[in-house]
């Protein structure tokens, strides 16, 4: 790959979206050009019905659906939405929830607990048989659920879901499971990485989150050297 994929993810009001785009300028400020994507693509022909599962638009819940099912639905939307990516149009392609969320998700909600999880299936069927870019890096924002759940509720009105909370974001359980499930495939996967957030119920200062996310990139080496003007 010659497009440097970096995925930033972590459970729903860790605040995924400030970092990223706080990484997009900072990378771009440094000279490299940046591409953006963001999933689920909500006015998408598959994202839109992801969105209705997530607010029981048309009575069944995204909860409901079984795992294979639902991961489905998330990984065809990233297919579809990526069909136009060519490799090495950008320095970096930077993804807001990727595959990794999906497997997580799709794992850990109410109806899975005590089930095998479906992780290696997901990046099985998302990297291997739909041919998605693997990143180069899963950055996830470790926060405490119950500020992330603070977090959530100062997001104001989204078009998929309005005021309030998607069916996934207003379980406390599924986001403390998803929390752990994230930490349990850091320790299996050298991809991904942990960025501490939060301590004690207090977020730190999204710059000095962002400063942790550039030493990160600095240390793996995945800041392309840029030619001599």
């Amino acid at each position: 790959m010659k497009t440097k994929i970096i995925t930033i993810e972590g459970i729903d009001g860790s605040g995924k979206t400030v970092q990223y785009g706080l990484l997009a300028a900072e990378l771009e400020r440094r000279g490299f050009s940046v591409m953006q994507r963001s999933y689920p693509v909500y006015d998408s022909y598959f994202g839109s019905r992801v969105g209705r599962f997530l607010t029981a638009a048309d009575g069944v819940r995204a909860t409901d659906v079984d795992q294979y099912s639902m991961a489905l639905w998330f990984a065809m939307d990233r297919f579809d939405d990526l069909r136009d990516f060519r490799d090495g149009e950008a320095d970096f392609l930077l993804i807001n929830r990727y595959v990794l969320s999906n497997a997580v998700y799709q794992s850990i909600r109410d109806r899975d607990v005590g089930k095998p999880d479906i992780v290696d299936w997901v990046f099985d069927l998302e990297y291997r048989v739909l041919g998605l870019p693997r990143p180069d890096l899963n950055i996830f924002f470790d926060v405490e659920p119950e500020q992330a759940g603070k977090n959530v509720d100062k997001k104001g009105f989204r078009d998929y879901v309005g005021e309030g909370r998607d069916v996934y974001e207003a379980s406390k359980s599924i986001q403390q499971r998803a929390r752990e499930k994230y930490l349990e495939i850091a320790e299996r996967y050298d991809d991904t990485v942990v960025i501490v957030s939060s301590r004690n119920g207090r977020m730190f200062p999204p710059e000095e989150i962002a400063a942790k996310v550039m030493l990160e990139l600095e240390e793996r080496v995945l800041l392309p050297v840029k030619d001599a003007e």
